[in-house]
């Protein structure tokens, strides 16, 4: 006995008889639409043939309805829609830079304002005293400086096992976070808040700013694809595009990057400018005993009075304060964990960590057999000392020793301006050859370093502060070539994902080496600093303009070769040909022998096995195979 259908079959008659469930009458009395319906109805063979094959093809009458339900849309334009589809992929990488720079811009200037305002405040006997008594208050900054400026000579053994284990935008959003951890301990100003924050800090110099760079570059080719997305479908999606077609992409990006991340100086100085200022004495007070500024100077501030403050702040407005750079702090935050992307696709990110932990330890240090990075190790040592020479040596050392510590802002200010505004500079790159932007920035601080080692302004004088203010700004324009230009060659120099958090970790932390280096050598004479800034500057130059020499000459670089990515996760898919995740059972059949690794052997052929299914195979086919094969194993 045959099993009634699950399914009603259009044309027949059912319990309502030649009605269907839809009311709509069936056989001779179906309604049928224009000319081709009424010849479909009487057919070659007479109006009784007709009203048959109009019983049998009742799906047929109604499928003009069901196509204004579910077929395609009529006016659809498959090119057009494409190209809407790759635009808002290009609008989600410019957010995806500008959220990025904005939260490093608000971190960094979060940090060097309450870095700023709690040293002069510390800096000060009667705060000492008052808020303090004996609790040693300059031992623990000493601490809290050592920790900030020593932990991150660490750095280079496991920032790349962080930037892997996290994700790019993960070690960001992490990075900020210990920042504003940092913010937060300073509601409670002790020895077992501070310091152990200062040593996360320093921690997590060298990971947030290698991945903020990364990230920066990735945008950049993640640009280009989405610009150039047809190139790539006529070459396939596993070709490279040619070395270099991201650079002007990754210019105009890093220049976007560091007009925000110079704007931070800036933002340090609100702090002092409409809080800290008002309670400061004037340069005659505190340059009473300073005799001695500029090149003739010794260590920091020498003579310096113990006193700055003329009446000390209330709490409950250092509260304030301080709750407000803790606001910012938590919306730089917001702005990495709501508006960035991956720098990845999560297939990536598996290739990334599956190379092997040990692997990810050791490729830092395999690539100083680059000839590239060595003879660019002197440009990243000096590109530290120029930021701390901005901050301690020319405004320390010149602004504040001449014009007092109520000028101290408005000099980094200065310096800050110049820097941000002179970022795009680093676009002219897209015309000139890549050297021109990188040599002159250090040929202007070559002549400013030169200035400043034969000047001597004398203290409280402040016909010459004009001086100051120019040779502030001219050093930010300087610096801005100098960040922007590196970070560029770098990017293009270093084109493959698999190794640019490995470039951009050992240039970070040349950096935190450099600033080590300025904070062991604080107390020499500023001659000194002048000449070692001097020779480092000169080296620097030389060695880079010797690199760009062998590269024209062809000599090719010897870089340390990625290990193939070894799958071990066999909960992820990959939706792709080569599935290097399957498991044995899919990829040997039998699920016994072969425990090797599915990236080292051969791909199995897609579509239908020859031969029977192996038993036990009854899996459920996923949404993709359903969509590329139509059956899965079940059903067949």
């Amino acid at each position: 006995m045959a099993e009634p259908p699950l399914y009603p079959v259009a044309g027949t008659v059912g319990p309502q008889g030649d009605e269907d469930r839809l009311g709509l009458p069936d056989g001779s009395e179906a309604p049928v639409s224009g000319d081709g319906g009424r010849e479909r109805a009487r057919g070659p063979g007479g109006p009784g043939l007709g009203a048959g094959r109009a019983r049998s093809g009742a799906s047929v009458v109604r499928a003009p309805q069901l196509d204004e339900l579910v077929g395609a849309y009529p006016n659809y334009n498959e090119e057009e829609e494409e190209r809407r589809y790759y635009r808002r992929k290009r609008l989600g990488v410019l957010k995806n830079v500008l959220a990025a720079s904005a939260g490093g811009m608000l971190t960094y200037g979060v940090y060097l304002g309450l870095l700023q305002m709690q040293l002069v405040l510390h800096y000060d006997e009667t705060y000492r005293e008052v808020k303090y008594g004996n609790m040693g208050l300059p031992d623990i900054d000493s601490k809290m400086l050592i920790g900030i400026n020593v932990t991150p000579i660490a750095a280079l053994l496991y920032t790349p096992v962080l930037i892997r284990f996290f994700g790019t935008k993960w070690m960001m959003f992490l990075g900020v976070g210990i920042y504003a951890l940092f913010v937060s301990t300073n509601y409670w100003e002790r020895y077992y808040t501070l310091v152990p924050s200062a040593v996360a800090l320093g921690m997590a110099i060298v990971p947030l700013w290698a991945s903020m760079g990364n990230y920066i570059t990735r945008m950049a080719q993640k640009y280009y694809e989405y610009s150039h997305y047809k190139e790539r479908d006529e070459h396939g999606p596993q070709q490279r595009p040619p070395r270099g077609s991201h650079a002007p992409y990754l210019l105009v990006f890093q220049a976007i990057f560091y007009g925000f991340f110079h704007l931070s100086f800036a933002c340090a100085q609100l702090p002092m400018i409409y809080f800290l200022n008002h309670y400061l004495y004037d340069l005659n007070h505190t340059l009473f005993n300073v005799h001695s500024c500029g090149t003739n100077s010794q260590g920091i501030l020498s003579g310096f009075n113990k006193t700055v403050l003329r009446t000390l702040p209330r709490s409950r407005n250092l509260i304030v304060v301080e709750s407000v750079l803790m606001a910012v702090a938590f919306l730089a935050m917001l702005l990495v964990l709501g508006l960035c992307g991956a720098a990845y696709r999560p297939t990536e990110e598996i290739d990334l960590r599956s190379v092997g932990w040990g692997n990810i330890f050791q490729l830092p240090f395999k690539h100083v057999r680059d000839f590239r990075l060595r003879h660019l190790v002197p440009f990243f040592i000096y590109s530290g000392f120029e930021v701390l020479f901005a901050c301690t040596g020319l405004a320390l050392g010149y602004g504040v020793c001449s014009v007092g510590l109520e000028r101290l802002a408005y000099l980094l200010v200065a310096y800050s301006l110049g820097a941000s505004a002179s970022s795009v500079l680093g676009l002219l790159g897209l015309w000139l050859p890549r050297q021109v932007p990188l040599v002159s920035g250090a040929a202007l601080h070559l002549l400013l370093t030169l200035s400043l080692f034969f000047w001597a302004p004398k203290p409280r004088v402040l016909q010459h502060i004009w001086i100051l203010y120019v040779a502030a700004v001219l050093w930010g324009v300087g610096s801005a070539l100098n960040k922007t230009g590196l970070t560029t060659l770098l990017g293009i120099l270093y084109e493959d994902k698999e190794r640019q958090d490995f470039i951009f970790t050992i240039y970070h932390w040349w950096q935190a080496v450099a600033i080590f280096i300025v904070y062991l050598g604080s107390s020499l004479p500023m001659k000194a600093k002048l000449a070692v800034l001097l020779l480092t500057l000169v080296v620097a130059t030389l060695s880079y303009l010797s690199m760009e020499q062998k590269l024209r000459r062809g000599v090719a670089p010897r870089q340390p070769r990625i290990p193939r990515p070894q799958h071990k996760v066999r909960g992820y898919r990959y939706l792709e040909e080569d599935n290097s995740d399957e498991s044995d059972a899919e990829g040997g059949g039998g699920g016994g022998g072969g425990g090797g690794d599915g990236a080292d052997e051969e791909a199995l052929p897609s579509g239908p096995r020859p031969g029977p299914e192996p038993a036990g195979f009854c899996r459920r086919p996923c949404p993709y195979e359903q969509a590329q094969e139509g059956d899965g194993p079940e059903e067949k």
